[in-house]
């Protein structure tokens, strides 16, 4: 099948890659690439924050637990496991994605900090997405992969000289196909120089105000926000030290830490992520989008998904055949 794939953060780079490691001609085009795309702010912890339908979610959470978990053996992939902690303030069950990850367990005595009654302990993909994202380009790129720099105004244009397109344009997708569902929900995060830190915090008690405490190699992503309906993407002052206090009550460290650079990111939400194929006059559209705070969580397992649909759309058998 020749595909075009529209979008490059994670979830468009990781469709491509998989359709093209299943043999398919492809040809990816976006208008923002690597540091400017919403992908390259996320903390990139493997986590299904703001995903839904759960019954769908979990299917995928594990494939890209699985992928990202073969991944983190190559240093140039910026993949590594990392140990932490979920934290929280009364007592809780297990979380309704338990089965998608190995090896939880309850935090207790020295593992909760003072304030805290209840968490959870869990070795998860933490993800740094300057390298990821790069490789992921570099990897499509070897493959001989066209990768091109534009913007689309509408889907129509996106099937010229293909069988079928991949719509990964995230928050873009509202304009692109008119889907009033789909909303910003803003975040800002403070990036500072690596202190020591080895293992992830996270703290939801406060849904508008998150804290979390991600490492990288080099640096900490400290977080964040959940600004509902916020589309700013100027950096607030005010939003960064109260992003800073609150980690420093987790982890001490924080206040001496050297701060690298603020950034702000736009998390696509909708009701539930689309994935979905939709027949027009063009042609058909595999729609990849809507994934909320979970882009890089969902990634892997949506990208399977995207070449599942691709694949029925060629087959004589499926009833939906490119003609």
């Amino acid at each position: 099948m020749r595909v075009r794939v529209v979008g490059a953060g994670v979830l468009g780079l990781t469709s491509a890659l998989r359709l093209v490691e299943a043999g398919h001609q492809v040809e990816v085009v976006a208008a923002e690439w690597g540091e400017a795309t919403t992908s390259s702010v996320a903390a990139a912890l493997w986590y299904p924050y703001r995903a839904s339908p759960d019954a769908q979610v979990i299917g995928w959470l594990a494939a890209s637990y699985t992928a990202l978990q073969a991944l983190a053996d190559e240093p140039a992939t910026g993949v590594r496991l990392r140990p932490g902690r979920e934290l929280f303030r009364e007592p809780v069950a297990d979380p309704w994605w338990r089965s998608a990850v190995p090896g939880l367990t309850r935090a207790a005595g020295g593992q909760l900090p003072p304030g805290y009654l209840d968490g959870y302990c869990l070795r998860v993909p933490v993800v740094d997405m300057a390298l990821h994202l790069a490789w992921l380009a570099a990897r499509l790129r070897e493959a001989g992969t066209a990768v091109l720099t534009g913007r689309l105004t509408e889907l129509s244009a996106a099937l010229t000289g293909v069988d079928v397109a991949v719509n990964c344009t995230g928050l873009g997708a509202g304009e692109l196909t008119g889907d009033r569902t789909l909303a910003p929900v803003r975040g800002q995060i403070v990036v500072v120089e690596q202190f020591g830190l080895s293992e992830w915090l996270l703290d939801q008690h406060d849904a508008d105000r998150l804290t979390y405490l991600v490492p990288r190699g080099r640096t900490v992503i400290l977080g964040g926000t959940a600004e509902d309906g916020d589309a700013g993407l100027e950096v607030r002052p005010a939003t960064a030290e109260a992003v800073l206090a609150r980690c420093a009550a987790l982890d001490p460290r924080v206040a001496g830490a050297r701060i690298v650079a603020h950034r702000v990111g736009l998390r696509p939400v909708r009701p539930t992520v689309r994935l979905d194929t939709e027949f027009g006059a063009g042609g058909p559209v595999v729609h990849c989008y809507g994934h909320g705070g979970a882009g890089v969580t969902l990634a892997y397992g949506c990208a399977d998904e995207v070449v599942g649909q691709v694949e029925r759309l060629g087959d004589p058998q499926s009833g939906s055949r490119v003609k």
